[in-house]
Formats: structure tokens, sequence, C-alpha cells
């Protein structure tokens, strides 16, 4: 049976997957998780990802038993590693230096914890091909867009299509951190239809 419209929680302060979310056209709330997004050592991407958005989604919902909430995370690996958000400029510019004609993989998880304890998961990866870029692109791009709280410098919402060559996925949502379709599916199994909750 479907569930109250108010039901639904984004366990995220992201503005990006709010504008995601708002697609949809679904009541929801924000509560950001706000846990600690370390990596753990040696851990792979797709799974430091999908255990991230779980904990989000779990930290939620203790604070809301009775509602459906949504977790998400992103991730971008490269060669061996992730690069994770750079913090200031210098180590954008450095990033996207090491990461220009490159391919560059986007992982992205989103977790629906449900109020009759059902967890349902799923994960999307992005694969790109970077741009070759000159020096003056990358220091335009990171003074215009200032992508330091972005994985890899990565602002997919905004500039950094301009940084990219080609790129290849199944919901052209997801390079945004969180695929629609997947969202929207999960969601239907949770009880909450954007097509019928209106």
């Amino acid at each position: 049976m479907p569930l109250a419209k108010t039901d639904l929680i984004l366990a995220s302060g992201s503005a990006t997957r709010r504008q995601l979310l708002d697609r949809l056209q679904i009541p929801y709330t924000v509560d950001p998780a706000d846990i600690d997004e370390t990596q753990a050592a040696n851990e792979p991407a797709e799974e430091a990802c999908r255990r991230l958005a779980r904990a989000k989604a779990d930290r939620v919902a203790v604070r809301h038993p009775d509602a459906v909430v949504l977790g998400s995370d992103q991730m971008l690996s490269w060669r061996d590693g992730l690069l994770g958000k750079p913090g200031d400029a210098e180590t954008a510019r450095h990033q996207l230096t090491q990461i220009a004609g490159e391919a560059i993989t986007f992982h992205v998880a989103i977790s629906v914890a449900c109020p009759d304890g059902r967890r349902l998961d799923w994960h999307e990866a992005v694969e790109a091909r970077m741009r070759q870029l000159t020096r003056e692109e990358i220091a335009r791009y990171v003074e215009i867009e200032r992508p330091v709280d972005c994985a890899g410098s990565m602002r997919s919402e905004g500039l950094g299509a301009c940084l990219v060559e080609r790129m290849d996925c199944r919901d052209p949502s997801a390079i945004l951190g969180m695929p629609l379709i997947a969202t929207a599916r999960l969601l239907r199994d949770a009880g909450i239809d954007p097509l019928r909750n209106g």
C-alpha cells in the first residue's frame, strides 16, 4: 500500500540531489546524515560508495523510523585509486592535470531504508574519458566553478561537461550523484510511486 506523501526523507544536504529528487514531483523532507565519509584502507571504490550510501540512510532512519529514507553517495576512481574532494584550488588544478586525457569512473550508489526493515540498494558506474586539457583551461574552470567540494574536482552539473570527451552510462542523471531511473524504481518498491503518490 502506498505510504503517506510526507514519508520520504532525503539523507543529504546536496542542492544537486534535491534538484534531482524534485524532478520526481513527490513531497519529501531533508535531513542530512553528516557522517564520516573517510574511505577504509584498501576499500574498492564501489564498495566504499555502497557502504557510505547505506550509512547515510541508516543514520537518518534511526531518527525517523516510520519514514522511507534515501541515502546516496558518489566517488570518482582513476587508475587504481580514488580522487576525493580537493579542498582547495591548487589541489583541484593538480587533480584535473592528472586525469586530463584519462579514463575515469564515477561510482554512484543509492540506498533506501524502509520502515519495515527492508533495504533497497543500487550502484551505477559511469565510464568517462576526459579531454586533453591545457593549463589555461584547467585554471579557468577551477576559477569559475570552485569545485573544491567535488570528488575529483568534477562539478558535473556545471562546466564539468566541458572537461569530458565522452561518457557511457545507463542513466544520464547518475553522473550528477543520484540515478533517477533507479531511484524511482527503488521508491516504487518501497511504496512511494511518483505516478501514484501525487
